[in-house]
């Protein structure tokens, strides 16, 4: 499924003061929203619309490029989002981020992705520790209770479909997207925040989360230096496994063959268990490979007949939420069909396409390409297709 990112910065910040907007100010070195697109990057979002007043869109134009584009949005928060959410047609998923929130990191919005599986809104919160008070001219009234109270972040998740419904038929003047959703009868499941994604409301922010951006990039380095973890997150700084897969098949009855999910026309087809599609069985084993979670055949044995002449992108599929559900965002494939026939360049593209549509990828992170074994071998005669791939995967 698709996912598409929307920050939201088309406000003007005026409690924090300065001629730049808090969204356009320098942040360690980068203007502030550049943090945010960073992460997301980081976490395998291929798709991400930045929100903007009309008159940032010529500061946003060092920040745009693949995958990265501009939105106008409007005079309240409510109709910045529906803006966003209205541009980003075409995705299942969305995640509505706060563009003074710079400090998001990438295993958050995996967190939030993977909670989507089961529910059709999550949102990142804390649980309130501190004593509440209630206070009037400066003393204290009475407290309040802070059992079941918790301190909400963004981004926040949900099928595109139903927030943007909401959205739609919102009265306006929700304080955010979650509140939207709650009034439409929208399920939404809290996952664990980050006391470390904090909001820059007050000029003093900025100096706190220069010390934030400080310290981790001194973790980081000190991580890379001697191989230690570095729990900013409950685990390492960042994991990054490679996997890689190879498969056979030989050529059989048939007027096509099916590669990264395209029927291309020949004069024979592929013959296998299932429909033999041999890069995605690559592009599968390379992914499960990078999970260290065995192949294909340990998954959906070939023994059982309800796999018989199933499409292979069930397993692909399989293999893309496995990596998910371990927190792991799917940040380049790479398959190389080796034959002498037929020729794949001319369907290259469309391979690309496929691959990147069910693995939620930019086409830019997802390559395919072909090459002859020089009429050596089994490919070399004529007998069959090979594929090799791999994949990389990262858990931040």
């Amino acid at each position: 499924m698709q996912t598409a990112a929307i920050i939201v910065a088309a406000g003007r910040g005026s409690r924090m003061g300065g001629e730049v907007p808090k969204q356009w100010r320098l942040l360690a070195g980068q203007p502030v929203l550049a943090h945010s697109l960073a992460a997301f990057r980081a976490a395998g979002v291929g798709r991400i619309l930045l929100v903007l007043h009309p008159d940032d869109m010529d500061r946003a134009a060092p920040l745009l490029g693949p995958g990265v584009e501009a939105v106008a949005g409007g005079e309240t928060r409510d109709a910045s989002v529906r803006a966003g959410l209205l541009a980003a047609g075409g995705a299942e998923r969305v995640l509505i981020h706060d563009g003074a929130r710079p400090l998001l990191r990438p295993g958050l919005i995996l967190r939030l992705i993977a909670a989507l599986d089961d529910a059709d809104g999550a949102a990142p919160a804390l649980p309130v520790t501190d004593a509440l008070w209630r206070a009037d001219g400066g003393r204290v009234t009475g407290a309040e209770p802070r059992a079941g109270l918790y301190r909400a972040q963004t981004p926040q998740a949900f099928r595109l479909d139903a927030i943007l419904s909401a959205h739609l038929h919102h009265k306006g003047g929700a304080a955010d997207d979650v509140e939207v959703a709650c009034a439409a009868g929208i399920g939404v499941a809290v996952t664990p925040g980050d006391e470390e994604n904090l909001k820059l409301t007050w000029p003093g922010d900025f100096d706190r989360a220069e010390r934030i951006l400080a310290a981790r990039a001194g973790a980081q380095n000190m991580a890379a230096r001697t191989g230690a973890r570095n729990d900013n997150e409950g685990g390492p700084a960042m994991d990054i496994r490679c996997g890689n897969g190879f498969d056979v098949h030989r050529f059989g009855p048939g007027d096509h063959v099916t590669l990264c999910g395209v029927a291309v026309p020949f004069g024979r087809g592929l013959a296998g268990h299932s429909d033999a599609d041999v890069g995605m069985h690559a592009l599968s084993d390379a992914i499960y490979g990078a999970l260290a979670e065995g192949d294909i055949g340990s998954h959906f044995p070939p023994s059982d007949p309800q796999w018989k002449g199933a499409a292979s992108r069930v397993f692909l599929e399989h293999a893309a939420g496995r990596a998910r559900a371990r927190g792991f965002a799917i940040t380049h494939v790479d398959v190389t069909l080796i034959c002498e026939a037929p020729k794949i360049g001319p369907h290259a593209g469309a391979m690309r396409a496929a691959l990147a549509g069910l693995l939620g990828l930019e086409p830019g992170r997802v390559s395919v390409k072909a090459t002859t074994s020089e009429r050596l071998g089994f490919t070399g005669r004529g007998e069959g297709i090979a594929a090799i791939a791999t994949a990389t995967l990262i858990a931040p």
